[in-house]
């Protein structure tokens, strides 16, 4: 199956059906259908030729669907690119990824126009909205046919490129064919439970993995409706919610939290709301329990995975709350394992790192031969994430193993001792990270982020450190913040949260 494949049978099962909700705006499936083919065949006549690199920068909107399967059946790569991204940061990926035909929102205009000299690759702007001096993309819409377009396609051409590597460095181009992405999709429409009659809602960013491939392609695979929000905002989220009468959703964390601590919440906004995903970062067990107390229909799956690899595991909601400190076991379609250095299975209890191999693995990073090779070792795509695996196979995260703290010859878990804080009751969200140290090398610090209105000092979260974990262990920096830099999908960025104190002095791990 193809990616295009994905919205024809859909199209000729649903000729009719809301196939995308936006605002006050309806597409149909036949209309989402014949738009696909005017865009292909436009960038066809435009001069994209098989493998041509076309980026989008756009908030959620039905333009993305369309930019989505036209690209996919031109036989071009698309290329998700932030819209939080500055100019300079536009122009490196830009540029790295080789981008020739950029389809870009108005809004975002300027950030390209900023750093446009320096884009030599780039042929063709292509304005989503209204730009005076460019082509639109309605405008090119109305050039192309809307028939099929004759262009061969197989499984393992490359179709989309997604930017990973934000909590980290510089981003790298996580390239992947239509089978990849297929059968993420499929994958997700199992352990999610999507299914024609769901309403989606599409609350994340199209440009990251997750609400892309982890949600609108399984939509679009399934004949379900998707709803798109443009910028989070608690409050549209609900009236969106209640218009629409959305039944599923993906969400990170940070947005759930956000959404049971509303003073405003109102279930009634969310009476069709019964399908709850989220990944992207830990979300605490309170979350989790508010969630099942303010909305008892409602049924979590937690996935983990990466934009590399697509969903590894999941958690279904008939395992709460016995495994609910765990990511789940082995999603269905996929392999996955807990490893040690070489590569062999390591024990159960035992800490590896998380592993993938087959179909659902990404065809390399784009044009990074070296960090493709580093990726893909003794048979196995490796996560850089670090876990026990459990008799029943059963997955638990222990932390990023880059993420990992050296004290005094002793490693240190960040994961841990952030777990420990999130006991305390008045705890939001909190970061741990190494700093650097002269005795020890490096020592923990924890960023706290506190509840609306709740209180904690800095004694009293140690001395609940203090009970729970070895000397080494403790926090030996706390720091009470009002936010947290972070990833689109939510990660908490603690490449940034380090970099002052390590500014000047190399970190050794």
């Amino acid at each position: 199956m193809l990616t295009g494949d994905m919205l024809r049978r859909s199209a000729e099962r649903f000729p009719n059906k809301p196939a995308v909700l936006w605002q006050d705006a309806s597409l149909s499936y036949t209309d989402l259908n014949r738009r696909a083919n005017q865009l292909a065949n436009a960038l066809i006549d435009l001069g994209v030729a098989k493998g041509t690199k076309v980026g989008i920068v756009s908030r959620n909107r039905p333009e993305y669907a369309t930019a989505f399967f036209g690209v996919a059946r031109s036989g071009a790569v698309l290329v998700n690119v932030s819209v939080l991204y500055a100019s300079e940061e536009l122009q490196f990926v830009l540029s790295k990824a080789d981008v020739e035909v950029l389809l870009i929102e108005d809004i975002f205009l300027d950030k390209v126009a900023a750093v446009r000299s320096q884009l030599p690759k780039l042929k063709s702007v292509i304005v989503i909205g209204q730009g005076a001096d460019f082509q639109t993309f309605e405008g090119l819409l109305a050039q192309g046919s809307a028939d099929y377009p004759d262009v061969h396609i197989g499984e393992d051409d490359p179709f989309s490129m997604t930017y990973t590597g934000g909590t980290t460095g510089r981003p790298k181009g996580v390239l992947c064919s239509h089978r990849n992405r297929m059968i993420t999709a499929h994958t997700v429409v199992v352990e999610e439970s999507i299914d024609e009659r769901d309403v989606v809602g599409i609350v994340t960013p199209m440009f990251h993995v997750a609400a892309l491939n982890i949600m609108f392609q399984p939509a679009m695979l399934v004949g379900a409706t998707v709803t798109l929000l443009s910028k989070w905002n608690v409050a549209d989220f609900a009236a969106m919610a209640r218009r629409t009468k959305m039944t599923a959703a993906f969400m990170v964390p940070t947005q759930a939290s956000m959404m049971v601590s509303d003073p405003d919440f109102d279930a009634a906004n969310f009476a069709g709301f019964e399908k709850l995903s989220f990944a992207g970062a830990p979300m605490p067990d309170w979350v989790q329990r508010a969630l099942l107390e303010k909305l008892p229909k409602l049924k979590l799956t937690q996935i983990y995975g990466q934009s590399e690899v697509g969903v590894l595991t999941a958690l279904r909601h008939w395992y709460l709350p016995e495994k609910l400190s765990s990511i789940g076991r082995q999603a269905y379609n996929v392999d996955v394992a807990v490893v040690d250095p070489e590569g062999k299975p390591v024990k159960p209890g035992e800490i590896g790192e998380i592993v993938s191999r087959g179909e659902n693995v990404m065809l390399e990073y784009y044009n990074e031969p070296e960090q493709t090779k580093a990726f893909f070792r003794h048979g196995w795509g490796w996560t850089g994430d670090v876990g026990t695996i459990d008799e029943a196979g059963f997955i638990t995260l222990v932390d990023r193993s880059k993420d990992m703290i050296i004290s005094g010859g002793e490693n240190v878990y960040p994961k841990e001792i952030e777990n420990v804080i999130y006991e305390l009751p008045a705890v939001a969200e909190c970061a741990v990270f190494g700093i650097p140290d002269d005795k020890w090398g490096e020592v923990p610090a924890a960023y706290v982020l506190l509840k609306s209105g709740q209180a904690l000092g800095e004694e009293v979260l140690v001395e609940h450190c203090a009970k729970h974990l070895a000397r080494f262990k403790r926090p030996r920096l706390v720091k009470f913040v009002t936010e947290f830099p972070k990833t689109p999908i939510g990660k908490i960025q603690k490449n940034v949260l380090r970099e002052p104190y390590w500014k000047d002095r190399e970190k050794k791990i």
